[in-house]
């Protein structure tokens, strides 16, 4: 038999496969280049702020993660837009009313969540103080914050667009507005850091004004987009804004909640670390601040193939296709997997250059910092297959509406195995900064290997129990 003709006889057997990859990556990809540019938004502020000196970096990731302790929280609350947009998708290929009532909810629970994340967050330095922070680092945490906090609602604003147009399978647009965020915020941050530009030179505060200013931006562009563009216009998502849609907004709870949540325990288990480097030195949490900017730039990557999946998911799991739920699925959570083996290797290989990026190795007043970066980021590389399969399987499993499971399980293997490992590592066996990369290793190893195990169990259900 000829080699062409063998092709042909076994084309049904793979040829979905090649096609579902296709349509993955031409979907993720703008979505991962999206991702990168939000992460290029927050390390352009860490190299800024690092250049003022490693205690202001070390107030700044003080600040920052508190900051992201929130933020994350109303990150995957929102997401479930995605999912339930795709899911109306999917039932209903044309649908407009259903689309338009998610994503105006999915704008009003923004505002919800915002306001009291906002009353909090006001009181940064007295909050880093109470959990044993250096009273010097939270005071400047504390100013950088005052700038920073109103950053969330439009950053949420945007996110809510984003997935709305992500739903529809065209996310090249909020490439394109993530690209325009980067630029604004260097410039702007840069500017007010500085003095440059005929701006005032604030110092850490201006980089808190800067991110702000980034964030409007990138929804006032997103929302542009969405009400010119022919595509996305037709839905009028912002006509008759202020009217209420109680249950459609109850049901996003419902699905949002959990998400939220999930992403909770696991974003705030790496805050946690930062707290706990705090509580060792100065030079940890520098160090730290460093290695986690280079995995969280990795991990845009799965992210994008985790957001690709809900999306493909969802639409299957609405059309009530088991078969290309299955490939759906399975197709980023292998793609995912191959990129962070790369990924793994370049980082064991090359620590040192990475490093380079963010701070001076040639100033001895950086020794002890690079130091434990080079150690941090050597078991980062081992945990990096782990970081991107339980993100794509998380996103396959929101794509079948499935988050409660999923939250408990983040709880278990975040918090009640990740964060004891780093506990008793870090200060019962004096292991420092490596005993805490540990445990978080041993926590992102646990729930990929749970939540695997609830996509194979979910294959075996019919499709009305996926959300059981």
């Amino acid at each position: 038999m000829s080699l062409q003709s063998t092709i042909s006889a076994r084309g049904p057997a793979y040829r979905p496969w090649l096609e579902e990859a296709r349509a993955t990556i031409n979907l993720s990809l703008p979505l991962i280049l999206t991702n990168v540019a939000q992460t290029l938004i927050n390390a352009t502020d860490v190299i800024l702020i690092g250049w003022l000196g490693s205690r202001m970096l070390a107030a700044g990731a003080l600040g920052t993660n508190l900051y992201f302790a929130f933020l994350i929280f109303g990150i995957g609350f929102v997401s479930a837009v995605s999912p339930m947009v795709a899911r109306e998708l999917g039932e209903r290929r044309h649908s407009v009313r259903d689309v338009r009532r998610t994503v105006r909810q999915g704008l009003w629970a923004s505002v919800a969540i915002c306001v009291p994340f906002w009353l909090l967050l006001w009181h940064t330095e007295a909050v880093l103080v109470a959990i044993g922070q250096e009273p010097e680092l939270a005071a400047i945490a504390g100013t950088y914050m005052r700038g920073l906090q109103w950053a969330m609602l439009p950053f949420l604003w945007y996110l809510v667009l984003r997935a709305f147009i992500a739903a529809l399978e065209r996310p090249f647009w909020s490439l394109v507005v993530g690209i325009a965020g980067v630029l604004i915020n260097a410039i702007v941050v840069w500017g007010l850091v500085f003095g440059k530009l005929g701006l005032p030179a604030l110092g850490i505060v201006g980089a808190g004004i800067g991110s702000t200013i980034s964030a409007l931006a990138m929804f006032a562009g997103m929302a542009i987009v969405c009400m010119v563009h022919p595509k996305f216009r037709r839905y009028h998502v912002f006509g008759r804004f202020w009217r209420a849609d109680w249950p459609r907004l109850l049901a996003l709870f419902r699905l949002g909640l959990p998400i939220g949540i999930a992403v909770a325990f696991e974003v705030t288990v790496f805050n946690l670390a930062v707290f706990l480097m705090g509580l060792i030195g100065a030079a940890d949490v520098a160090a730290h601040a460093i290695a986690i900017q280079i995995c969280a730039l990795c991990f845009m990557v799965p992210l994008g193939f985790s957001q690709a999946a809900t999306i493909r998911v969802g639409r299957a799991y609405g059309a009530g296709d088991r078969e290309a739920i299955r490939l759906a699925g399975w197709t980023p959570y292998v793609l995912g997997i191959a990129f962070m083996s790369c990924t793994a290797i370049t980082i064991f290989l090359a620590p040192g250059f990475l490093i380079g990026i963010f701070v001076d190795r040639s100033d001895p007043g950086n020794a002890e910092v690079v130091a434990l970066a080079v150690s941090f980021l050597g078991i980062a590389a081992l945990f990096q297959v782990f970081d991107g399969a339980q993100v794509i399987g998380g996103g396959m499993l929101r794509g079948l509406h499935d988050t409660r499971v999923p939250m408990l399980y983040a709880a278990l293997g975040f918090w009640g195995i990740g964060v004891a490992t780093s506990v008793v590592l870090g200060f019962g066996f004096k292991l420092g900064g490596i005993g805490i990369w540990i445990g978080l290793a041993c926590g992102l190893a646990s729930v990929s290997m749970l939540l695997l195990q609830r996509w194979l169990r979910r294959g075996t259900l019919r499709l009305e129990g996926t959300a059981a």
